[in-house]
């Protein structure tokens, strides 16, 4: 069985980005009283697939354990990644989870989305720290940041009109 490919195992859960990664903090506040559905669809997959994601799970949800390959781009051009749960959260104000990255992963480094209610709202989050393996990742440099962010930003839109 592949290991983990970093070894800052589950910083995500607390928001404790490690040095020598890039970092993605994204946070969108959503329509209040959806947190019962939004930690739904965020657990058991349907923020991704709803944002276009290709997502090859044998589990309906995310559970620590629980390997996901997320798929990204179109056709012949799609980009696996290979990732593993590594931490999973259902609270009465937080859910969500954490995955971390596999051999065969264009980066190394976690990725974590919650949902969180808090006395000013509900909102989503998207919290990562990475670092390209491949070299295409690496020519790719801002731009594959770019890329990153932008995808906070869609799984939030997303998530927002899973919500309405």
């Amino acid at each position: 069985m592949p290991e983990l490919t970093y070894p800052e195992v589950g910083a995500t859960r607390d928001g404790r980005l490690p040095a020598g990664y890039h970092h993605l903090r994204h946070r969108v506040r959503l329509p209040d009283g959806c947190f019962p559905a939004a930690a739904d669809a965020v657990l058991r997959w349907r923020l991704h697939r709803a944002a276009g994601v290709v997502m090859r799970t044998d589990a309906a949800r995310a559970d620590p354990g629980v390997r996901v390959t997320p798929g990204l781009g179109v056709g012949p051009l799609r980009i696996w990644g290979p990732t593993e749960v590594v931490w999973a959260a259902s609270e009465p104000d937080r859910a969500g989870f954490g995955y971390g990255t596999l051999p065969g992963h264009p980066e190394r480094g976690e990725e974590a989305f919650l949902v969180l209610r808090e006395a000013s709202g509900v909102y989503f989050e998207v919290l990562a720290f990475s670092r390209p393996v491949h070299w295409y990742v690496r020519a790719a440099g801002p731009v594959a940041r770019f890329f990153q962010h932008a995808y906070a930003w869609w799984l939030g839109r997303t998530l927002r009109r899973l919500c309405a």
